[in-house]
């Protein structure tokens, strides 16, 4: 009787944990290399401090939104598996199979491949072996680098610290997210300080609104019309990227305190907190560089946040301060940030793959609880997945092909609030979704319109995203077939 009863333990989750860890899990999973890298990019699409900053503001705006939204669908459905169970219930299992099946073959698994390379690029100022040019052997068409085996071994470290119990993964999480905020804290503050008092702030600011594209030789075309709105839905690929992982809380329902109350404040605090943080960061960037510069140049001011080394614009606005000395502070600062954002992702992806075996709709094995009551196998399941998609080292394929996607599931999930007012009228809903129908609708519409967007400036990644989500129609048939 009591190996039976211990045994029914081990098949529950452990609500264990609090509001704050959930809402450092939201923060924590969200932060991870984008904010110090996708600047450059950005301002060289748009050459103009006043839309590049506007473009972190949207994108903060469409990502509270979104979580506000999210918080009504929480409130109703406090399930392990989170978003899958948001979109099955609104529109079938066929919708929530090909969701959760994106979600596996890039959406959290790109995302985790993504954010391992860039922390295996930001070793390598330590460790110059880790360089993706130093190939050890070729597996095919595939180069196996050092650097691609080392973001592997990071998968595994951190898939082995989760399988111990989401306690272990909870320290983890809250002691690097911490680590991470307080660290950005001090670079928002110096260098808003520093860059107030230089006069760099003004100059940048003196053409706010005058958009420019450059190219990598250099040549500026002028933006207007048409152009600049395609360059501005472009350029949020990234900012959107840096503000992604925020619903993975959700998936973690199954072992929040409260999860009515705790999930939907968690959304809210945790994304705000992030929206805040990378618009000041930004602030920094625009107060230490210029934000144009010319290729060719020798000199950090003269490359600008624009050809900023490797576009490590962060590195490069600390270099202003601290000299050489920035680039190893910088590196450590990344570091932690994008391991601590691969913990949160790893430990709540896992919970999705759980909730969709339990349906019958997974491998079954994932449906397991080890003896530390976390979904041990399905945690390795993603760890396998995730170490394929490092061997490919191409960080800017995984952001567009997981990003896009992501928004195309977001925009679902949010319609599913609507289709679950009219078709559950009755349902009980502790918090509702704030400025509803407004709110929800314009962050549809506006992400819609990004999506068209992607389609035109980026469609073969873009279209990548959309034919790995469509092949599992035919994968959710086929296993499907012969059950009653």
């Amino acid at each position: 009787m009591q190996d039976q009863v211990l045994a029914e333990e081990k098949t529950e989750f452990k609500r264990s944990l609090s509001l704050l860890d959930s809402t450092l899990i939201v923060s924590g999973s969200m932060i991870g290399s984008g904010v110090f890298i996708v600047t450059a990019d950005m301002a060289r699409n748009l050459g103009s401090s006043g839309w590049l900053l506007m473009l972190w503001v949207l994108t903060g705006v469409l990502t509270v939104a979104a979580a506000l939204s999210y918080g009504e669908l929480a409130g109703m459905m406090p399930k392990a598996g989170g978003q899958y169970i948001y979109i099955q219930r609104a529109f079938g299992s066929l919708t929530g199979f090909v969701y959760g099946w994106t979600v596996f073959m890039v959406i959290q698994t790109g995302t985790i491949a993504a954010v391992a390379v860039a922390f295996t690029k930001y070793t390598a100022v330590f460790i110059p072996s880790l360089s993706p040019e130093n190939v050890l052997f070729m597996l095919g068409p595939v180069k196996i680098s050092a650097g691609s085996l080392f973001a592997i071994a990071s998968l595994v470290l951190l898939t082995w610290l989760n399988s111990r119990g989401v306690q272990s993964g909870k320290l983890v999480q809250n002691l690097f997210t911490s680590a991470k905020l307080i660290s950005l804290l001090g670079l928002i503050v110096i260098g808003i300080a520093v860059g107030t008092q230089s006069g760099q702030l003004s100059a940048n600011f003196a053409d706010a609104w005058n958009a420019t594209t450059t190219a990598a030789d250099g040549s500026v075309v002028p933006l207007a019309g048409l152009a600049l709105l395609l360059a501005f839905g472009t350029s949020m690929i990234g900012s959107l990227f840096s503000a992604d992982a925020w619903n993975n809380v959700t998936f973690i329902a199954g072992e929040i305190k409260n999860p009515r109350r705790n999930i939907p404040l968690a959304l809210l605090f945790g994304t705000l907190i992030v929206t805040v943080i990378y618009f000041l960061a930004n602030v920094s960037y625009l107060s230490m560089l210029p934000l144009k510069g010319s290729p060719t140049a020798t000199d950090i001011l003269g490359r600008g946040i624009q050809f900023a080394d490797a576009d490590r614009v962060a590195t490069a606005a600390v270099s202003t301060l601290f000299g050489d000395v920035a680039v190893a502070v910088m590196a450590v600062l990344i570091m932690i940030s994008t391991f601590g954002c691969n913990n949160g992702l790893i430990l709540a992806g896992a919970r999705l793959y759980y909730a969709m075996a339990k349906d019958g709709l997974f491998l079954k094995q994932a449906a397991e609880l080890n003896k530390n009551a976390v979904p041990g196998k399905a945690l390795w399941f993603q760890c396998i997945w995730g170490s394929v998609l490092c061997l490919s080292g191409r960080y800017g394929d995984l952001l567009d092909y997981c990003t896009f996607a992501s928004l195309i599931f977001y925009m679902i999930t949010i319609a599913g609030l609507f289709r679950l007012r009219r078709t559950e009228p009755n349902a009980e809903r502790p918090y509702r979704a704030f400025g509803y129908p407004f709110i929800p609708a314009l962050y549809i519409g506006a992400t819609l319109l990004i999506c068209v967007i992607l389609l035109y400036t980026k469609t073969f990644n873009t279209g990548m995203g959309l034919l790995i989500a469509g092949l599992g129609i035919p994968v959710y048939f086929f296993a499907m077939r012969g059950r009653g």
